[in-house]
């Protein structure tokens, strides 16, 4: 009986950690999309050199983790409120 308590956590355990791995790859591709329409020239002195390329990849990760981490939170506070009835 615990193996199968066991495998099923540890199968929910795995789907909920891949669930969070592709909200966060999908926050920050639509990060790196909305950033596009930045202009940093006007921060910078040469977008377009690997410098100001990295940056823009450093803010789309930033951005997006923190989109994800909203979405997140707020998919298991929804899932609370269930529980709350």
């Amino acid at each position: 009986m615990n193996t199968r308590l066991s495998a099923e956590l540890s199968g929910a355990i795995g789907t909920s950690n891949m669930i969070s791995m592709i909200i966060s790859l999908i926050c920050v591709a639509l990060s790196w999309w909305a950033l596009q329409n930045l202009k940093l020239d006007l921060v910078i002195r040469y977008p377009k050199s690997p410098q100001g390329r990295l940056l823009h990849l450093l803010l789309a990760i930033v951005l997006g983790h923190f989109v994800a981490g909203f979405l997140l939170d707020y998919l298991g506070w929804s899932g609370l409120i269930a529980r709350m009835f």
